[in-house]
This record gives structure tokens, C-alpha cells and sequence, in this order.
């Protein structure tokens, strides 16, 4: 490729300027994914749709949006560890990872209360980390009742080591959710104005979804809610007290950890130092490990009863697994804290690269005492877990619990056991059941199949190729278009857990996935596919490349303005006007103005919906008439499909595939003729020259092959073709001969409407 310096020799200043500079990307698809990233953040000012003015990045550039944030503004955990995936592959693309640096430094800011906003760590008592709450399976025997009685409630085993590590007593780790846009008005600490500001939803059991949750601020003053805040909704106690209390989401803590990793090392291959980054995603790693014990530290195994089960001594409470969650409090004058682990784990929330990067790195080694040995095991433990729920089809069912029904409960004798936990097909919540949507498949396997490829570690590599026929049996791209598995339901139970059954061929005859829906989830597939490219490229599996490849390149067939996404049809919007449980006699307001009592539908307590610009079309339902359509933009499914080009170009994957299409029948087939532009843009192809036309409407003139349509017109030009080291770096060839302005080891280089080509080899 020519100097930037020759071009203007050459050129001109006028010329050049419009002419591509010198990228790093090689590939059509490394363009693709700078040009992404690029109309994400802003050209990297951060000044775009996807971000706030004080760079919070938002869950969805649309604001009327419901799923786990109930709010398109407001920002989770799990978008910030995005947003360094983001960066880290836009540096290695480009050269500038100082991108990983300003995701960490926001992340920082936004996610993690910082010494003010959790004050009183200091007279956390590790000997009595909390007091006992039993969850329920029913949100209407909510509040639950708090039970002060000596003897339930196991030690902590880290807090003082963490404590002698960071010389500080407060707890480095991401809240799980904020409003980025202040939408509920409750502030931080309390002042109704400050934003971004911590918020919570979730705390009434597996059938609280979405729909039934009441958001408050998670620093609880009591000026909004009732006589006790919003306290009394969610635990039963004999007087209540200011306080403040965060919970992490484990997964997005490890994905930012991974992250940074993959930032770290391509850093180091170019010369850019981020070990800055590298020891504070280590020091996350070591907070981490409050999601590797049971929510009340007992005895893992067979823990039935809370008052019989056993509490926990050392490390006999910790599961080693990542958990669906942690949470730490205490009160607003620095009075008290306390601290809670999960006893509820997800194989979507695994993430053993990240436990093999904390364990083995040296630049992310943690400074606690016990860290890294505790990492080792969970490493094993967290590959045992997929192994253990892999089904015959190959996918991966939902997890464990060392708490049934989350108050130590006896489950049923059928259920199978890990470790003593108990199989739980779907953990922590089960409105939708969590497990049933494949995003899970992708999210929990791209990181063991990532792990395999960086480490070789085998037991991943066993994993992830039993998972792939999973993939490539439910996945397919036909005319442009990608269909794949979008639901699952789930049958049976697993074998009973043998670490000396790993190997086991005919494990878990029982156990199955059935895909229940299919259909087009671009950020699902994204990560689905991701982890069959690290897969496919450690075993140079070509069919699992053709895969991939092909479902990116048909990815450009759902791209829009801000990115690429499809139009969904919201059905479950009905539920804007169902009851949120709210027990009889309970009244209070929230910082919306809205009045809280028994009998309030969701909309009720957010009247600022109704001020959303695509808030008529969910009325209309509401009164009878369609279902409202939008077309989202989810930071996530964006940063997924952004990073998939990333790596198909950073590992030069077209040159592993010979950088030709997908092989047709013949082994000469004839030239491909051109036809309407109207057919091409839905995801067809043109049909072959000397097609029939078989059907014609206003698209034009339509033929089949192959048993699919294609668009059938006249003969193809002959194509120019030009030196293969040019167009390998995602330059065109030029459309004709014309003036030479620059020769060098790629071959001859022309200019056409302002950008660099490649002469053809004929002139």
C-alpha cells in the first residue's frame, strides 16, 4: 500500500484527503469493523447515539425499551465490559488502544461506588457477614422475613485478605445497573438531580421479572417510597434504617476481565503498554470471588434446611463457580455493612478464560493471599459445569444450586447432583425461564472455545466441538438471510457428576435441548458464532470458518445507519398494563410522582413512558390494536457483531479459507450474470448467465438454482482482476486500465472516486 507521504506526492493535498490512509485492518472486514466502531462511539469523541454527554453507554439507543434494564438509557454492567471488548479490537484494527483505557477509566467512575458511596465497610464483621433472608418461588410472600439467630449464617473467608491486599475495606467490584439519564429522577445519594445514579430493580425471587419489578435507588434516604423507603417491599424487619446497597452482576465483571486480556496482549504485540488496565482488572478478578460462595457462606453439598445446614468454616462454603450475582451494604452513617455470595450458578455466566487469565497471567495476577489458587479451581470447576450440563445435541443446560428454591429446600429425589448441588434447569429467575433464550449458548461456550484457543487446554477443546454440531445443526444462511436457533426448551435430567466421567462417551442419554423457535437475533448469533471461530480456527476446521464467514457476510444484509438490526414485533408489551405486586395496605410515591399502592400496572408507576416519542404505538395495543414494532440497537449485540469482523480480520481468517468463495457444485461453474439491483439489496444472488426466468414482478426477472430464487437479467462483464496482495486488504480492483500512480511489493495501484485500486492484471 502506498505511504500517505507518496500519496500527496503523487496526488496532491486535495486528492489525499479523500483518499484511504494506512489502516492495520487487512480485510473487508476489519473495515467493516472500524467503520462500526467508528459510527458507535463517534469517530472515538464518544459524541454519538450510543452514548450519554458524561459517556455513560447506553443499554439501547432506543429509550422505550423493556428487557433486563426496563429502560433503553439506562446502562448495566454488562455494557461497559462491552465497551473495552470494543476498544480492544478497535486497537488492535488501528493502533490506538488508548480506547481501553477510557472504557476502564468510565467504568470506574460509573459502575463502581467509590469510597463515598459505600461508606462503613469498615465495620463489616466477617465472623457475621449478614443476616438470613429466605428467598421464595412466589413474589407474593414478599417481603421476606429477616431472621437474627446466631448459628445460620457462615463466615467470610476473604474479607481480610482482600483488606490486607488493597490496604481498604471497601468493595471493588461493578453495581449492575444505572440510570444514565437520571429517567427516574431519584439522583445520586438521593438529590434527584446528579446522573448517571445507581438504581436497582430485582429483589423479590425468580418470578419477579421485569414486569414486576419496583426500581429505587439503591441509596436508600426514605424520601421516596413509604414510611421505610422502599425497604419493606423486599425484606420484613423489626425497624429499618438508612442505608445504601449494591449487587453485582459476576458474568459482565469476568467478560471486562477478558477483555482487558485480549486488549493487554495485542497491546503488548504493537508496542502499547496497558498493564495500567491489566492490574485493575486483576484487582476485579479478586473481588470476584464473592461469586464463588454460597449466598449465606454455608456448606457446599446437599445443604438442606437453613437452620440444619451447616455454616460455613473457611472454604467450605465457596462453590467456585460464578454465580448469578454477589451484593454488599451497609448504613448511611458508617455504622454497619454486610456482605452476600450466590448460591445460584448459570453455565451463561461461566467464564473460564477469565479464571485461566487470573490464575496464569502475570500481569493479572491478583495480590490476594489465596487468589490465584482459588482461580486454578474454579478453572476446573467451571469446565466441569459445561461438561456435566451438555446435552446429547451438543448445547449446554441451565446450572446448579446449592440452595433449592433459594431457602435450602429439599428438591425432588430425581434430581442429579454437581458437587452436591442440585441440577436447576432454570437458575435464578423463571419468567422467562433463563435458560430457554440461546444467547446463554453463546455468552457461557464463546469463552470456554476462546479459552481453547489461547491455552489448548483440551477438556475446553472437547467442550466446544461437541457444542458445534450443536451450532452448525441449528444454524443456516439461505438467499442472504440467517435463520438459526433462538429458543430452546429443555427435557430430562444430567448424569450424576463423576469428575472421572469427563471423558465419558453417551453421557446424559436424558438430558436434551429442543430448539422451541428460530429465527434472527443478531447479537445471539454474533456470539454463537464468535465462539465457533475460536473453535474453528485452533482445529483449522473449515466447514466451522465457511460458517462463520458466512453468517457475517450475510450479517451486511441487516445493516442500517446506526449499525445493524432487524424489526421486532413486541408482543410481550402487553404487559405495560399488568399488575405489579405490591402488597395491600403498602403506599408510597417514587421519584417519578407516581402514586405506589396494590393494584398498579407497570406503566402506573413510570408515567414518564407516556411522554416517549413511540409511546402511542404501545397504547394502541394496549386498546386492541397491533403489536409495536422497533427496530433496536443494543450496545451489546452492536459491540458482538463489531468484534466478530474485528477477529475475523485480526487473525487474517479469509487466508485460512483460501480467500475464495464458498465452493458451488461444478467444479467450473459458468459466469454469474448481473440483474436487479431491487433483488440483490433483499439478500439474493444473481442466477448464472443463460438463466429462465421463471417468475417476474416489480423486483424484475426472477430464475432458480439450487432450489432457491435468484434474480435472472444479462450476462456479466467479465470481472478485472488485480494482484491478490491488494484486494487482501480489502481494496478493490479498478474498473478498468488506467495511470499507474504507485508500484510497490502488492503490485500496480490506481485511484478511482478518491480511493486506492488495484490495476488489473491484464492492462
Amino acid at each position: 500500500m502506498p505511504s500517505i507521504r507518496s500519496a500527496i506526492a503523487l496526488l496532491g493535498a486535495t486528492a489525499v484527503m479523500a483518499a484511504p490512509m494506512k489502516k492495520r485492518a487487512n480485510t473487508q472486514y476489519g473495515q467493516r469493523a472500524i467503520e462500526h466502531y467508528n459510527v458507535m462511539t463517534g469517530n472515538g469523541s464518544y459524541r454519538s447515539e450510543y452514548f450519554s454527554p458524561e459517556n455513560v453507554p447506553y443499554h439501547s439507543v432506543e429509550t422505550l425499551m423493556v428487557e433486563a434494564p426496563d429502560q433503553g438509557h439506562e446502562s448495566v454492567s454488562e455494557t461497559y465490559s462491552f465497551w473495552v471488548w470494543l476498544e480492544a479490537v478497535n486497537g488492535k484494527l488501528t493502533g490506538d488502544y488508548s480506547g481501553v483505557e477510557t472504557a476502564w477509566k468510565y467504568l470506574e467512575k460509573h459502575m463502581i461506588p467509590d469510597n463515598k458511596n459505600q461508606p462503613g465497610n469498615n465495620k463489616y464483621n466477617a465472623a457475621a457477614p449478614a443476616t438470613y433472608a429466605p428467598e421464595d418461588d412466589d413474589i407474593e410472600n414478599y417481603p421476606a422475613q429477616l431472621v437474627f439467630q446466631d448459628g445460620i449464617v457462615g463466615q467470610d473467608p476473604i474479607a481480610k485478605e482482600l483488606q490486607q491486599a488493597y490496604g481498604t475495606w471497601d468493595i471493588y467490584a461493578m453495581h449492575w445497573i444505572i440510570d444514565g439519564d437520571n429517567w427516574y429522577g431519584y439522583g445520586q445519594q438521593g438529590d434527584g438531580r446528579s446522573k448517571p445514579s445507581f438504581i436497582n430493580t430485582f429483589q423479590r425471587g425468580p418470578s419477579e421479572s421485569t414486569w414486576k419489578t419496583v426500581p429505587h435507588p439503591c441509596w436508600e434516604t426514605m424520601k421516596w417510597g413509604g414510611r421505610n423507603g422502599f425497604l419493606d417491599l423486599f425484606t420484613g424487619d423489626n425497624s429499618y434504617s438508612k442505608q445504601w446497597r449494591y449487587t453485582a452482576a459476576p458474568d459482565a465483571d469476568a467478560r471486562a476481565i477478558q477483555a482487558a486480556y485480549f486488549g493487554y496482549i495485542w497491546a503488548q504485540e504493537d508496542g502499547y503498554d496497558l498493564s495500567s488496565v491489566a492490574s485493575k482488572a486483576a484487582k476485579l478478578g479478586d473481588y470476584l470471588r464473592y461469586a464463588q460462595y454460597d449466598k449465606y457462606f454455608k456448606k457446599i453439598g446437599n445443604c438442606i434446611g437453613y437452620q440444619q445446614c451447616q455454616a460455613g468454616r473457611g472454604k467450605n462454603s465457596a462453590h467456585y463457580l460464578i454465580s448469578w450475582y454477589f451484593a454488599w451494604g451497609g448504613g448511611l452513617q458508617g455504622d454497619w455493612a454486610w456482605r452476600i455470595g450466590s448460591s445460584h450458578t448459570h453455565t451463561g455466566y461461566q467464564n473460564p478464560l477469565a479464571a485461566w487469565v487470573l490464575s496464569t497471567e502475570p500481569a493479572f495476577k491478583p495480590k490476594g493471599a489465596t487468589a490465584v489458587k482459588d482461580w486454578a479451581t474454579s478453572l476446573d470447576r467451571q469446565l466441569e459445569l459445561f461438561r456435566w450440563l451438555q446435552t446429547s445435541e451438543g448445547c449446554i443446560a441451565g446450572g446448579a444450586t446449592n440452595s433449592w428454591q433459594g431457602h435450602y429446600a429439599q428438591p425432588n429425589s430425581d434430581i442429579t447432583t454437581f458437587y452436591g448441588m442440585y441440577y436447576d434447569w432454570q437458575p435464578v429467575y423463571h419468567d422467562p425461564p433463563s435458560n430457554n433464550w440461546t444467547g446463554m449458548q453463546g455468552w457461557g461456550m464463546e469463552r470456554v472455545c476462546s479459552l481453547y484457543y489461547v491455552s489448548g487446554n483440551e477438556k475446553a477443546g472437547k467442550i466446544c466441538r461437541d457444542w458445534a454440531k450443536w451450532v452448525k445443526n441449528t444454524t443456516r444462511v439461505n438467499g442472504g438471510e440467517i435463520v438459526h436457533a433462538t429458543n430452546l426448551e429443555w427435557s430430562g435430567n444430567p448424569d450424576q457428576w463423576k469428575a472421572s466421567d469427563f471423558d465419558k462417551s453417551n453421557r446424559n442419554a436424558s438430558l436434551h435441548g429442543t430448539v422451541s423457535s428460530e429465527g434472527i437475533d443478531l447479537g445471539s448469533i454474533a456470539s454463537i458464532t464468535k465462539g465457533l471461530l475460536w473453535l474453528s480456527m485452533k482445529d483449522q476446521d473449515q466447514e466451522g470458518l465457511r460458517l462463520v464467514v458466512d453468517v457475517m457476510d450475510a450479517m451486511e444484509n441487516y445493516k442500517d445507519n446506526l449499525g445493524y438490526a432487524t424489526e421486532e414485533a413486541r408482543l410481550d408489551y402487553s404487559k405495560f398494563g399488568d399488575e405489579v405486586y405490591i402488597p395491600y395496605g403498602w403506599t408510597g410515591k417514587n421519584a417519578q410522582g407516581a402514586n405506589l399502592r396494590n393494584g398498579n400496572t407497570f406503566i402506573d408507576i413510570r408515567p414518564k413512558y407516556k411522554q416517549d416519542p413511540e409511546w402511542a404505538q404501545v397504547e394502541n395495543f394496549l386498546n386492541g390494536g397491533d403489536a409495536p414494532t422497533f427496530t433496536y440497537h443494543r450496545f451489546w449485540g452492536q459491540t458482538e457483531i463489531m468484534v466478530n469482523n474485528g477477529l475475523l480480520d485480526i487473525y487474517d481468517v479469509p487466508s485460512m479459507l483460501g480467500d475464495v468463495p464458498n465452493p458451488g457444485p461444478s467444479p467450473s461453474p459458468s459466469p454469474a450474470g448481473t440483474c436487479s439491483a431491487s433483488i440483490t439489496r433483499q439478500g439474493y444472488k444473481c442466477c448464472k448467465a443463460g438463466c429462465s426466468v421463471v417468475y417476474s414482478d416489480e423486483d424484475g426477472d426472477w430464475g432458480v438454482e439450487n432450489n432457491e430464487w435468484c434474480g435472472c437479467g444479462k450476462t456479466a462483464a467479465p470481472t478485472n482482476k488485480c494482484s491478490a496482495s491488494i484486494t487482501s486488504q480489502g481494496y478493490k480492483c479498478c474498473s478498468s486500465c488506467g495511470e499507474v500512480y504507485f508500484e510497490d511489493g502488492d503490485g500496480k495501484w490506481g485511484v478511482e472516486n478518491d480511493e486506492w485500486c488495484g490495476i488489473p492484471l491484464n492492462c
